[in-house]
């Protein structure tokens, strides 16, 4: 990856982010609303934990059919990725609660989702919030050879197809996170000296680390064995869980940034973005299903992806109520505000732009 970031733009003559900021300010002072959480945020954080962790009580204390087993895995794996876009999502934020404490036991919940806090921060706090679909910074676009999700990425003859072969791809995520990518990560972002808040030894990282892997592979291996179910069921379903959460995150994460609507700016040769910042976020970010209440439950608002991006300090609860005022100022400025209106289009989006990227550059 590129380490010579690009600087943005510290010129907006539209004045777009000083308008915007206000706005929402005056939004929650006139309404004396807290920016983070409140008991709706709560409630639903028991219900989210109790669709990610009731089935697994259940696997663990009862025989069942092999199909019902399966299908346990699956309910436990729509509460992971609901765990982690409504409450780890928030919490490793900052937006979650204005007690910091109480952020970081919810940021910390990413330990049982497979993850690590450190290697997620940094990637998504400072790598992906920063520098949001800029190739060479922003690691969400990084794929290795198997996608290209630019067209500035190198183009290989099996990206005819991965608009086919994709979906099987995004489903290994979270499971790639628990095998390999936090070693990966943490080596890599340790060497290049990046923390999100306080710089912890590496010796503290990597002993934090290897602690929790233990009891993650612990929880979800180790005691079901323990407790007389077939190894192979439990892998299994280990397998099912994470493939069902990947599936999940990884489709509402790329519905956000990898869609046609969406760009890939490329720094000058000063290394200068063209816009500031903030106008940055409306070019490369799209919202989708705005007005899908379900769609906005479940994904903790990160259909919202817009206001997220533009005010990632503030709980997802309240996107929906900023979301008009984000909407009417890009507009009076004339700047973009991408919106799929169902995340059916979305999705159309996303696939019909991988396919795009998967043609021969010459000949697309």
């Amino acid at each position: 990856m590129n380490t010579n970031a690009p600087v943005f733009s510290k010129t907006d003559n539209l004045k777009f982010f000083r308008t915007l900021n206000k706005r929402v300010n005056d939004y929650f002072k006139e309404n004396h609303i807290d920016k983070t959480g409140n008991w709706k945020l709560h409630l639903k954080t028991i219900v989210m934990f109790s669709i990610f962790l009731t089935p697994y009580f259940f696997l663990l204390a009862m025989d069942m059919p092999f199909w019902t087993y399966l299908l346990l895995n699956v309910v436990i794996g729509i509460g992971m990725a609901g765990v982690g876009m409504n409450v780890m999502h928030d919490g490793n934020h900052g937006a979650y609660s204005n007690k910091s404490w109480v952020n970081k036991i919810m940021g910390g919940s990413i330990y049982i989702l497979a993850g690590n806090v450190y290697n997620w921060q940094v990637q998504h706090n400072v790598l992906h919030h920063t520098y949001t679909n800029i190739l060479g910074h922003d690691e969400d676009l990084e794929a290795g050879r198997i996608m290209r999700f630019t067209q500035e990425a190198k183009w290989y003859k099996f990206h005819k197809f991965q608009q086919y072969y994709s979906v099987f791809l995004y489903g290994l995520l979270t499971f790639n996170w628990a095998i390999t990518t936090d070693f990966l990560q943490m080596k890599r972002y340790l060497k290049r000296n990046l923390s999100y808040g306080e710089f912890k030894s590496p010796a503290i990282r990597w002993t934090t680390l290897i602690i929790t892997k233990v009891i993650y592979f612990s929880i979800w291996l180790v005691v079901p064995m323990i407790l007389g179910i077939t190894w192979w069921k439990v892998v299994l379903g280990f397998l099912v869980m994470h493939y069902t959460a990947g599936v999940i995150l990884s489709v509402v994460f790329q519905l956000a940034h990898v869609v046609k609507e969406t760009e890939n700016p490329i720094p000058d040769e000063n290394g200068e973005i063209e816009n500031t910042w903030a106008i940055h976020q409306l070019y490369t970010t799209a919202n989708f299903a705005p007005k899908n209440w379900l769609v906005n439950y479940y994904t903790g608002g990160l259909n919202h992806q817009i206001e997220h991006h533009i005010f990632p300090n503030i709980s997802h609860i309240h996107y929906d109520k900023i979301a008009e005022i984000v909407k009417q100022t890009a507009k009076e400025c004339e700047l973009p505000y991408n919106e799929f209106k169902t995340t059916r289009a979305a999705i159309a989006s996303h696939f019909k732009h991988l396919r795009d990227l998967g043609r021969q550059p010459q000949l697309a």
